[in-house]
């Protein structure tokens, strides 16, 4: 019971200064088309520590980690997070721009959070390992 109120709570998170940078204007620029979307990334956003990039720590999820995590405490996925244009989840590439994307952002080993899938759904998620963040996922895209 202790693991699901933890989730429910909103870990503190950090944030490369250029990742917030580019993920602030892409928020911005779907506000229009995809609200709801652009309202939980701006959200993660406005919670999250911004440091330089150089000051992100290897463990915390960036653009282009590959994080491995837990989902309601059973399911283990491996994905990499990047931008909507890259996104494909036949090859694990997970766009910022889902709901599990924005939750994971930040996030460093061992801590979890609660999100809510797009069909209403809340499920809890535990970041087990983070991965080099790769630099062919910096390209920011809305498509």
């Amino acid at each position: 019971m202790q693991d699901a109120a933890k989730a429910r709570r909103k870990p503190a998170i950090r944030i490369s200064k250029t990742d917030h940078e580019r993920l602030s204007s892409l928020a911005e620029t779907i506000a229009d088309r995809n609200p709801d979307v652009s309202d939980a990334l701006l959200s993660e956003l406005d919670r999250a520590r911004v440091v330089e990039d150089k000051s992100v720590p290897a463990n915390t999820v960036r653009m282009g980690s590959t994080v491995t995590f837990t989902s309601d405490g059973a399911d283990t996925r491996t994905v990499t997070l990047v931008f909507p244009g890259q996104a494909n989840i036949e090859e694990g590439k997970v766009s910022i721009l889902t709901p599990v994307g924005a939750a994971l952002i930040g996030l460093s080993e061992g801590q979890s959070m609660s999100w809510t899938a797009r069909d209403g759904r809340e499920h809890a998620l535990s970041v087990v390992s983070v991965g080099q963040a790769t630099p062919a996922t910096n390209a920011p895209s809305a498509a």
